[in-house]
């Protein structure tokens, strides 16, 4: 379950001024990352009370995307200075892989064990993660300034999907494995805010622009699974959708001091248990007469509500969250732009208020001891108008070229290169689901 979001910063979009330019989670939830100022930030998620920074590079300033790959020690950085240009680190190494240039600005970037996605305003690019070979351009895309777009973490998988439509909320549901498309979802009547997979990339979470209603489709046929209404009193600005890894709940965020977490469920207690109750008479009722409503109030009165719900301290400010397993009891996680860190305890039975667990502040944690040194590094620029036409350098693992060659793109792809990590993160191949 991946879940990024900008979180403002003197290197995001909206210039704001704050010292972090992005905030993401990786695939698992098992690490923070962070964009700031002067570099990136890595922090594990193992701990409640305890945060550890486990890499610090200060080589890269203002940067606005930063994205890794599991636990491994890969790392995608986009910075302000080079909104074109994506760089791949080796961490651990003090290396980077590669970085490629692009003719638009990087709006977002996602992978898993298969594929590495770039997502430009009108364009996005499908990369092999094993040798970066660029496998499609999807061009003309409808605008998608916010560059929102979703990857599902199953690699056997591995489903894209992004805005079919720049006016109402149509989703495009892409087979990044096979290349082709898979379905075309009318999810919304407004312009789509925000996507998620869960992470069996079974399901796909919604939102559109007005924020209000929040829905779940099966995959790949695109049914509707679940419909969630998040509130009716006003439209907000979904940040961030995310699933729990076993898929039972979904949590949402957004420009309001509440984070909603609802629960996927078929409604289906015993008649027994439903006579017994006064609410559950009341709900059946409800039920029955819905039917004799327009189809906009009978939808409405369908819709479930959250579930569970925090109330964080400030609102309207950026923010990612996340569920998460940690220390084996199910959390909430939630990055603010003001650097902090909110995590809290999920009642899985009753929901309810959720409880502050523990807060981190994400300045103080410092890590000096680590320092990239020593780039090596090669540009790939890939051009819209004839993207296959490029070659690319060769590489290895250690990163850096290969004494300056230069290897045409079909001997390339058929290279030993992998970009995983041999201990951490086994390759692709051995990989069974």
């Amino acid at each position: 379950m991946e879940t990024g979001e900008c979180a403002g910063g003197p290197g995001g979009p909206d210039g704001s001024g704050l010292p972090f330019g992005c905030a993401s989670f990786n695939q698992d939830s098992t690490s923070l990352a962070l964009g700031t100022k002067t570099g990136y930030k890595l922090f594990s998620l193992t701990m409640v009370e305890k945060l550890d920074c486990i890499h610090e590079s200060a080589e890269t300033p203002d940067v606005y995307i930063v994205e890794r790959l599991f636990s491994s020690s890969l790392v995608v950085v986009v910075s302000t200075n080079m909104p074109h240009c994506m760089n791949i680190y080796h961490f651990k190494k003090g290396t980077e892989i590669c970085n490629y240039s692009y003719p638009n600005k990087i709006l977002a970037v996602k992978l898993n064990r298969q594929r590495l996605v770039v997502c430009l305003e009108e364009s996005i690019y499908i990369h092999n993660i094993k040798d970066m070979k660029l496998l499609k351009t999807l061009l003309n895309t409808p605008s998608n300034p916010s560059g929102l777009c979703a990857l599902s973490i199953n690699h056997s998988s591995s489903y894209l999907s992004y805005p079919g439509s720049a006016t109402i909320g149509e989703i495009i549901v892409y087979d990044a494995n096979h290349l082709n498309t898979v379905t075309m979802i009318p999810a919304h009547d407004s312009p789509l805010a925000a996507l998620n997979f869960n992470a069996s990339a079974t399901k796909l979470a919604s939102a559109s622009e007005r924020g209000t209603v929040i829905r779940v489709f099966s995959i790949p046929e695109g049914q509707r699974l679940f419909e969630f209404r998040r509130g009716m009193k006003r439209y907000v600005n979904i940040r961030s959708l995310s699933f729990s890894p076993d898929g039972q709940f979904l949590c949402a965020s957004s420009n309001t001091e509440t984070v909603h977490i609802f629960k996927l469920e078929q409604i289906g207690p015993s008649e027994e248990d439903e006579a017994a109750t006064w609410t559950a008479y009341v709900g059946k009722m409800f039920s029955a007469a819905s039917s004799y409503f327009p189809a906009q109030v009978s939808g409405m009165m369908s819709q479930d509500r959250a579930f569970a719900t925090v109330h964080l301290l400030t609102s309207c400010q950026k923010n990612v969250c996340t569920l998460a397993i940690i220390q084996k009891l199910l959390r909430l996680l939630v990055a603010t732009a003001d650097g902090q860190l909110f995590i809290y305890n999920v009642d899985p039975l009753d929901g309810g208020e959720c409880v502050l667990a523990h807060k981190h502040r994400l300045d103080i944690h410092k890590r000096t001891d680590v320092k990239v040194r020593g780039i090596l590094s090669f540009a790939c620029v890939i051009w819209s108008s004839d993207p296959f036409s490029s070659f690319y350098p060769g590489y290895s693992e250690d990163g850096g070229a290969k004494k300056g060659e230069v290897i045409p793109e079909h001997e390339f792809a058929a290279g030993p290169v992998c970009l995983d990590d041999e201990n951490e993160f086994p390759p692709v191949s051995t990989q069974k689901c």
